[in-house]
C-alpha cells in the first residue's frame, strides 16, 4: 500500500500553494497532475521565439479553430501557447446551457496560462452578499484571511501601490508599474469629475524588485516581454512551475505524478472519514489507489466538482459529504460581457516603452456600502488602458513602397479601452451534475454545465456602459462606444462555487477551514470553495484560503484529530 501524510489533487495554483505548505510542515506530499509534466525552464518551447518564428504568425490556422470552438475563444490560445491548453476534443463535456470549459491539463495547470491580476478581498465582499440578500453568509470574514493574503504575497511577489482605499485592502507590495502618459492625464480628468471612482494602477504577480525569498526561488525580475502565456523563462510571474512546486520539491517530501487522473476519492465507513484517492493512469488507464492521512482537492472548480460528484459510497450516494444536496449548485462566475472604447486627442510626441503586464483598474463603486436600490445587486470593478493604436497608422490601408512602409512605422492614434469585471449572483440552477450514461476516455462520467448569464448580469452592464462613457467623456476621449459581447459564461476562467463553505451543514458543503463537514479529513481549496464571486480576480483569495487550511489541517493532524 503507498501511504503519504497528504495527497494534493492538482498541481495548479491552489495545488501548488497546498503542496509548498504542506511540504514546509514536513507532511510527506503526493501531488497528483492529470496532465504532463512541464519542469521550469526546460518545457517552454516557444519563450523565446520571434513572431516570424511560427508558421502563421502565432495565429490559429481556420481548421484548428473551427476544431477547437470553445478553447479557440479564449484570448491566450494561438501558435505560442496552445500546447498548454486542452483541445475540445481531448476531454469532453455536455453543455446543457453554452459554457466555456477552458482547460489546462500539465504541471501548473493554469498558472502558467492566467492574467497574474491580484487584489484582495475587502470586508464589503465577504458581507455585501448575504447584506444585499443574494447568498448565504461566508463562515470567516476579510480579518480572517488578511494574515495569510500578506503570507502569500510576500513569497509570490505583487506589484503594486498603497492606495488606502477601504474596498480594495493595500498588501505586501513589490514597487509598482506606472501609467502612461495618456492614462496619467485621463485618470487626472476622471477623478476630478468623480472622486468617488479612484484609478489605480493594477496590482499583478510580477517581480518589479525580486527579493531574497523571490532569488531562493531561483526567479528574476519581469522584463516586461508581455509573453507570459509561453511560461516565463526568467520566473519574473508567479507560478506553480517557477515558484511553489521547486520550492516543495526541494524539501525531499513532495513526491510529483503526473498523467493521473483521479477517479474518485475513497470512503472507509468503518473509519468515518477518506482514506485515499482511486487513480486512472492517463496513458495505459491502468487503475491504482494511493493513501494519505488527509487529501487537498485543488483540480480546479468544474473538475474538483466531478471528482466528488463521482466519489460514491454507500454514506455518501450522491458524492462524498454531499447530505445537503447541493454538491454542484451555486456554480458562479465573473461578468466580463461590458466593454467601452474611445480616442483620445493629444500627447502624439509621446511613446511608452515595455509591455508593462497590467492595466489600471478602477475598484467597485457600485452598492458598496449599501444596496443603493440600482436597477442590478452588487457590483463590478473595471480595467482602462491606453495604447498607441496599429490602425490609423496605414497598416490596413491599401498602399506600397517607400511613402506607405515610412507611415506604418509611426505610432497610431491613443486607443482607450474600459472592460468590465462584475460579480454574479450565486444560483441554485447554476449547477453540474454527471452524466448517468456517457463517459469520457478514462471511465469517468462526462460533466454536464448547466450555467447561465441573467436579467440582473446584463443590467449591471448596461451601467457599466453608461458609466464608463461618461468617464471617458470626462477624460478627454471622442468617438466613445460600448458593447455587450455576449460571451458564454466560462470564457471568463473565474467559475468558482460548487461545494461552498458555510456553518451550517444543510446549506453548505465544507466549514470555515475548508474542511467537508461530514468528511473532515478532505479539504477544497480551490474555487469550487467559494460562496460568492466578489469583483476582483479571485487567485489571491484561493491561494490565501490554501495557506490558511493546510496550517489548520497540519495542527489537526498534530493533535490527532484527523
Amino acid at each position: 500500500m503507498t501511504q503519504y501524510d497528504a495527497i494534493v489533487i492538482g498541481s495548479g495554483i491552489s495545488g501548488g500553494w497546498a503542496a509548498k505548505e504542506l511540504c514546509d510542515h514536513g507532511l510527506t506530499t503526493l501531488v497528483l497532475e492529470r496532465g504532463r509534466p512541464v519542469e521550469h525552464l526546460k518545457d517552454y518551447p516557444t519563450a523565446t521565439m520571434n513572431p516570424w518564428d511560427f508558421p502563421h504568425r502565432g495565429q490559429m490556422p481556420r481548421e484548428v479553430l473551427e476544431e477547437n470552438p470553445v478553447v479557440g475563444r479564449c484570448y491566450a490560445y494561438g501558435e505560442a501557447t496552445k500546447h498548454f491548453f486542452v483541445p475540445d476534443k481531448f476531454h469532453p463535456y455536455i453543455q446543457e446551457k453554452p459554457f466555456d470549459w477552458i482547460r489546462g491539463y500539465q504541471v501548473g495547470g493554469k498558472s502558467l496560462l492566467w492574467a497574474r491580476q491580484t487584489q484582495r478581498w475587502s470586508p464589503f465582499e465577504f458581507e455585501g452578499p448575504h447584506r444585499d440578500g443574494i447568498a448565504d453568509p461566508w463562515p470567516i470574514g476579510y480579518e480572517d484571511l488578511a494574515p495569510w493574503y500578506s503570507h502569500v504575497e510576500r513569497f509570490a511577489g505583487i506589484s503594486g501601490n498603497k492606495d488606502g482605499l477601504p474596498q480594495l485592502p493595500d498588501g505586501e507590495f513589490l514597487p509598482p508599474w506606472e501609467m502612461n502618459c495618456a492614462e496619467s492625464h485621463i485618470r487626472e480628468k476622471i477623478v476630478e469629475r468623480y472622486p468617488d471612482r479612484p484609478i489605480i494602477i493594477g496590482r499583478c504577480a510580477h517581480l518589479t524588485k525580486p527579493q531574497p525569498v523571490h532569488l531562493q526561488q531561483g526567479r528574476g525580475q519581469c522584463q516586461a516581454r508581455d509573453l507570459c502565456e509561453r511560461g516565463c523563462p526568467f520566473g519574473g510571474y508567479f507560478s506553480s512551475n517557477s515558484s511553489t512546486i521547486p520550492w516543495a520539491q526541494r524539501t525531499g517530501k513532495l513526491t510529483l505524478q503526473t498523467y493521473s487522473v483521479v477517479h474518485s476519492i475513497i470512503y472507509d465507513e468503518k473509519k468515518g472519514k477518506a482514506t485515499g484517492v482511486r487513480v486512472i493512469d492517463a496513458q495505459t488507464k491502468k487503475a491504482t489507489e494511493y493513501y494519505a492521512r488527509i487529501i487537498f482537492v485543488n483540480a480546479a472548480c468544474l473538475n474538483t466538482n466531478l471528482i466528488l460528484l463521482n466519489s460514491t459510497s454507500s454514506r455518501f450516494p450522491h458524492g462524498l459529504g454531499n447530505d445537503s444536496g447541493l454538491l454542484g449548485h451555486y456554480i458562479i462566475f465573473h461578468n466580463y460581457r461590458g466593454s467601452v472604447n474611445g480616442t483620445f486627442e493629444g500627447f502624439e510626441d509621446k511613446y511608452y516603452y515595455g509591455r508593462r503586464p497590467t492595466e489600471l483598474f478602477i475598484p467597485n463603486f457600485r452598492n458598496l456600502r449599501r444596496d443603493e436600490g440600482l436597477p442590478f445587486k452588487r457590483g463590478y470593478m473595471s480595467t482602462l488602458s491606453a495604447t498607441r493604436a496599429s490602425w490609423g497608422r496605414g497598416e490596413y490601408t491599401d498602399g506600397v513602397g517607400g511613402a506607405w512602409k515610412d507611415q506604418i512605422t509611426e505610432p497610431g492614434i491613443w486607443y482607450v479601452g474600459m472592460g468590465i469585471q462584475g460579480e454574479t449572483i450565486p444560483k441554485f440552477d447554476n449547477h453540474v451534475r454527471l452524466s448517468p450514461d456517457q463517459k469520457d476516455q478514462w471511465g469517468i462520467p462526462q460533466l454536464i454545465t448547466s450555467v447561465a448569464y441573467d436579467d440582473n448580469d446584463d443590467r449591471m452592464v448596461a451601467d457599466f456602459i453608461a458609466r464608463g462613457s461618461e468617464m471617458l467623456e470626462a477624460g478627454g476621449c471622442k468617438h466613445i462606444s460600448g458593447a455587450n459581447n455576449r460571451q458564454n459564461p466560462g470564457l471568463d476562467i473565474h467559475e468558482m462555487g460548487g461545494v461552498r463553505m458555510g456553518k451550517d451543514p444543510k446549506t453548505s458543503l465544507l466549514n470555515e477551514w475548508n474542511q467537508l463537514h461530514h468528511c473532515k479529513n478532505v479539504f477544497v481549496t480551490d474555487g469550487a470553495c467559494m460562496v460568492s464571486t466578489g469583483n476582483q480576480n479571485p487567485s489571491l483569495t484561493f491561494m490565501a484560503l490554501t495557506a490558511r487550511a493546510t496550517d489548520h489541517a497540519v495542527g489537526e493532524l498534530k493533535k490527532q484529530n484527523l
